[in-house]
C-alpha cells in the first residue's frame, strides 16, 4: 500500500487523479466525506474512475447504513477490489463485502467499541489485508467528546485501541494503518506522529490532506544513519552467528529483526534512506 494513504471525497472526481499522483494510494470515500444528497453521484464517479486498481481503495459505509448495499454494488461494478469497511465490528460484515464484491481485499476500519473488541476476529478473516483504526468515531461511540487531551496527545482509550489494532495486525500478518491527523495545519505534528507509527510497526498512515503526504513518507523512510547501522549489524551477524556484541551493546534475534525491518522499509521506499 505504501506509507502515505490519502482520502479523497467520492463525489469529487476532479480530484481523483491529483490525489493518486500525490500519495502512495488513494482512498475514494463513499462514507463521511460525502453528504447524503451526493452518495449516488459519488458511486457513479467511483465506477467510472480511471485509476490504478493496485493503488486505489474504496471506503464504503458501515454495514448498518442504508446505502451499504448500494456502495458494494458500485464497487463490484468498478475496477477496484480493495474495500475499506467503515466501522467494522465483526467477520460477518466482512463476509457481506466478499459476497457482493468478488475477490474483495478488505481493510477493516476499527472505530467503535465493538470493533475494538472484535479486532482479532477481523484480523483473522482470510479476506482482510489491513486494519486501520479511527479515534474520533471510537470516542463518540463511548459517549466521549474528544480523543485528545489539552496538549494534543491521544487519551488512553484511543491509545488502547491503536495498540489493539497494531498487535492484531502483527499477529495475523496484515498491514496496520495508523489513523488520520485532523489538524491539517500541524505538519510537524503529523510528521512526529508518523515517526512514532513507523517505529511502532505500522505499515502506513492515512491522511485527509495532501500536505501530510510528504511528512509521512519522510517518517517511514529510515534515516541514512539508521540504514547504515542496520546494514553494519546485519553484516556483523553474518560473520558472528548467535548472540554477539556490536559497538558496546548486545545483539540478538529481536535486534536483527529490527535491522531487517529498517532495510526492508528503505527498499520499499525505493531509496537509500532520508533525513528527518
Amino acid at each position: 500500500m505504501g506509507p502515505a494513504l490519502l482520502f479523497c471525497p467520492g463525489d469529487r472526481p476532479d480530484r481523483f487523479g491529483k490525489a493518486a499522483a500525490r500519495a502512495d494510494a488513494v482512498i475514494l470515500d463513499l462514507e463521511d466525506a460525502v453528504g447524503p444528497e451526493s452518495k449516488a453521484e459519488a458511486r457513479r464517479a467511483v465506477q467510472a474512475a480511471d485509476l490504478d486498481p493496485a493503488r486505489t481503495i474504496v471506503r464504503v459505509q458501515d454495514a448498518t447504513a442504508a446505502g451499504f448495499d448500494d456502495d458494494l454494488a458500485a464497487v463490484a461494478a468498478s475496477p477496484f477490489r480493495t474495500v475499506m469497511l467503515a466501522k467494522a465490528e465483526g467477520p460477518q460484515q466482512v463476509d457481506r463485502v466478499v459476497e457482493e464484491v468478488p475477490g474483495a481485499r478488505v481493510v477493516a476500519l476499527v472505530e467503535t467499541a465493538m470493533g475494538v473488541l472484535a479486532v482479532e476476529q477481523l484480523a483473522a478473516h482470510t479476506a482482510v489485508v489491513g486494519l486501520m483504526w479511527g479515534a474520533e468515531d471510537l470516542v463518540a461511540s463511548l459517549g466521549g467528546t474528544s480523543s485528545r487531551d489539552e496538549a494534543g496527545a491521544y487519551r488512553d482509550v484511543a491509545l488502547h485501541a491503536r495498540s489493539r489494532v497494531l498487535v492484531a495486525a502483527g499477529a495475523f500478518g496484515v498491514t496496520a494503518i495508523d489513523a488520520i491527523r485532523t489538524d491539517i495545519a500541524d505538519v510537524a505534528g503529523a510528521h512526529a506522529e508518523a515517526v512514532d507509527a513507523a517505529a511502532s510497526g505500522f505499515g502506513a498512515k492515512a491522511a485527509i490532506h495532501p500536505s501530510h503526504v510528504e511528512p509521512y513518507r519522510r517518517a517511514f523512510a529510515p534515516t541514512e544513519a539508521q540504514l547504515d547501522e542496520a546494514r553494519r549489524i546485519l553484516a556483523a551477524a553474518e560473520a558472528t552467528p548467535g548472540v554477539f556484541s556490536f559497538e558496546g551493546r548486545m545483539v540478538d534475534e529481536p535486534i536483527l529483526r529490527h535491522a531487517r525491518s529498517v532495510v526492508a522499509r528503505t527498499e520499499a521506499a525505493g531509496g537509500d534512506g532520508g533525513a528527518r
